[in-house]
């Protein structure tokens, strides 16, 4: 085989159309292999079904990686709009969610026939495991639970350790590490946080409730925050806010949580109690929370069944702060198995920012999930599985002619 790619999910697809697509590339032959039963499957489960494809503001600064900026180059050659364009012609039909994300109006199912279309004189063999890639001569050689393959060249899409239900292994990165090249260590991302008991009394009682909250973690330059939903569970804290704060917690950092980012609650009980305070607090606070919110809030406070023109500034200045202002440090997180993306991978110092192949294995690239680059939620990881893969199936290409 002329290319190997080794993963059928959004960024080997997409590498193995932008390879074939390229012009001068008749008669290449392109091999995709997949451990998977059926490719493209975290297409398909993604945005509820609808698969969430792009994020219109997909810029460096929305990934995260060791070296912030190693993205720029792969972004910049392959724009949301290019992707765009391609579902229009496709006629798939997609509406703008909120904040850049768009979805497919139907199937996500409509996303892999595309691609799978656009890859169309590749050949595809799933149900094959990948085991290991070594050097050999001018190529490689691809071990399978099929046999032996040869290749010229050989694109790694076989992306991280997150929904490992769906099959989801290291092989990528044993590959990177037999070929020499260093990892940053890949962790859960975008994944729900636990917390320790003290913490976990206060969720319990309100799992399932949703607000939308600010959250942010870190101060100064490094802080980081989220406004979105927020989901109270058994186990700590979900929802999108959640999730996307988690990419920047660490063990033992504390995140701080706003349940009522619009109001000033100290100032909005001083202000009920100058009109009238016989109400209790709970009441009071359920004008700008959802009542078991609230009664949660006035019970930890030690103010259940307290009536608001008994308290002085102070007490509901610190209920304010329970609500604006609530610190939280979590235990951990839900692990791979909620997680929907993996932080770290293939460390970005061994890869050519513009083409993702090896600086010190020539023919050989890394793209998608399995490089250490992560975007927030919304689109912005599947604008990285086609960016990337643009730029290493343009690099083959060029290389070709």
């Amino acid at each position: 085989m002329d290319t190997v790619i080794l993963g059928a999910g959004a960024a080997g697809l997409f590498c193995a159309g932008s390879i074939l697509r390229a012009d001068g590339m008749e008669g290449h032959r392109v091999l995709v292999l997949d451990h998977a039963a059926a490719p493209g499957e975290k297409i398909r489960i993604s945005g509820g079904g609808r698969c969430n494809f792009t994020n219109l503001a997909s810029v460096p600064d929305r990934f995260l990686s060791r070296n912030p900026r190693f993205s720029a180059s792969a972004l910049a050659g392959f724009r949301p709009q290019e992707f765009v364009a391609l579902v229009d012609n496709a006629g798939i039909a997609w509406h703008e969610k909120m904040l850049g994300q768009l979805f497919c109006d139907g199937s996500a199912r409509q996303i892999i026939d595309m691609l799978l279309h656009r890859m169309r004189g590749a050949e595809l063999r799933l149900s094959t495991a990948v085991e290991a890639v070594t050097q050999h001569g001018d190529g490689f050689v691809i071990t399978t639970s099929a046999g032996p393959v040869r290749a010229g060249r050989v694109v790694v899409a076989t992306g991280g350790r997150s929904i490992p239900k769906m099959g989801a292994t290291g092989i990528g990165y044993d590959i990177a590490r037999s070929c020499g090249l260093d990892l940053v260590e890949p962790r859960a991302g975008l994944v729900p946080l636990t917390f320790a008991q003290q913490d976990l009394d206060k969720c319990r009682p309100l799992a399932g409730l949703s607000v939308t909250a600010a959250v942010s973690h870190g101060t100064g330059r490094h802080r980081a925050q989220f406004r979105d939903g927020l989901l109270f569970t058994h186990r700590g804290l979900s929802g999108p806010a959640i999730l996307q704060i988690s990419n920047f917690w660490r063990p033992g950092d504390e995140i701080l949580v706003d349940l009522a980012p619009d109001i000033d609650i100290a100032a909005g009980l001083r202000e009920a109690r100058g009109q009238g305070g016989r109400v209790g607090i709970s009441t009071a606070l359920a004008r700008w929370l959802p009542a078991r919110l609230a009664d949660a809030v006035a019970l930890e406070c030690g103010l259940q069944g307290a009536r608001l023109a008994d308290q002085g500034n102070e007490m509901l200045q610190r209920v304010g702060a329970r609500v604006n202002r609530w610190g939280l440090r979590p235990v951990g997180s839900e692990g791979w198995r909620t997680a929907e993306v993996t932080l770290g991978g293939v460390d970005t110092r061994g890869l050519d920012s513009r083409s993702l192949v090896a600086r010190t294995v020539p023919g050989l690239y890394f793209i998608g999930e399995v490089v250490d680059v992560t975007g927030w939620l919304g689109g912005y990881n599947f604008q990285w599985a086609w960016a990337s893969a643009h730029a290493a199936g343009g690099d083959i290409a060029a290389a070709r002619r």
